[in-house]
């Protein structure tokens, strides 16, 4: 039935998918936030199809710890499911990318009017500029940026280098970084074609300050949260 279920929301999202990329596209004209509100849209149609072909749910816990104002998350990244439902769960999302998804033809143009952090990741310190640059005009509209630490999914269980540049960031930025934790990788896992039913558990935890700290102070503290939170799912 698990296999039966997810090749159901597989075809069904691709389905839904290809005609919500032309209202993607027509969204040029609008202003960065509105076009962020109509795309996103899209993540709310695959959330509920995940919930009633797969049966994947999700709870929040921390909700008091959200900020007014925009910051930079740290969350941990283990699929595409946080990718997806973090626009649900969070105000309107920056992320950070690879700047070569811009290029694919149509993935890559939607990406682009998503307003997001493109970066060059192999550029070393000048990927940070990048990240600064961006990522401040980007909380300056009115965006919270996501950036996860790790630079890639990692299985449930595993943990990979957390690089400093979302914490440079906030520092710079002068805003607080926000840790997130979650267990998403058990129920829907990387690459994986199988989705499992069960509940996805977020922990959003409180703020911390950046304000007169250095980004690696900022990070050490950001990853020792992760870290001990993920314990805890």
């Amino acid at each position: 039935m698990i296999i039966l279920r997810s090749l159901i929301f597989l075809l069904l999202k691709a389905a839904m998918t290809v005609p919500f990329s032309l209202v993607t596209l027509m969204t040029f004209p609008l202003p960065g936030m509105l076009r962020y509100r109509v795309i996103s849209q899209w993540s709310w149609i695959v959330n509920w199809l995940a919930r009633v072909t797969v049966g994947i749910t999700y709870r929040v816990e921390g909700l008091e710890n959200l900020p007014s104002e925009p910051v930079v998350i740290l969350s941990k990244h283990q699929s595409a499911w946080e990718t997806i439902v973090f626009q649900q769960i969070f105000p309107p999302l920056s992320f950070v990318l690879k700047k070569s998804l811009l290029y694919i033809p149509f993935f890559g143009w939607g990406l682009a009017l998503f307003s997001p952090i493109a970066i060059d990741r192999g550029a070393g310190r000048e990927a940070l500029k990048q990240i600064e640059t961006q990522g401040k005009q980007r909380l300056k509209d009115g965006f919270w940026v996501l950036i996860f630490p790790e630079g890639t999914r990692m299985p449930p269980g595993e943990s990979g280098n957390f690089q400093v540049g979302g914490a440079w960031l906030a520092a710079k930025a002068g805003v607080p970084v926000l840790p997130v934790a979650h267990n998403a990788g058990r129920f829907w896992p990387k690459n994986g074609f199988r989705k499992y039913p069960g509940e996805i558990v977020v922990r959003i935890g409180p703020p911390i300050p950046t304000a007169g700290r250095k980004a690696t102070q900022v990070m050490a503290e950001s990853e020792a949260w992760i870290k001990q939170a993920m314990l805890d799912l």
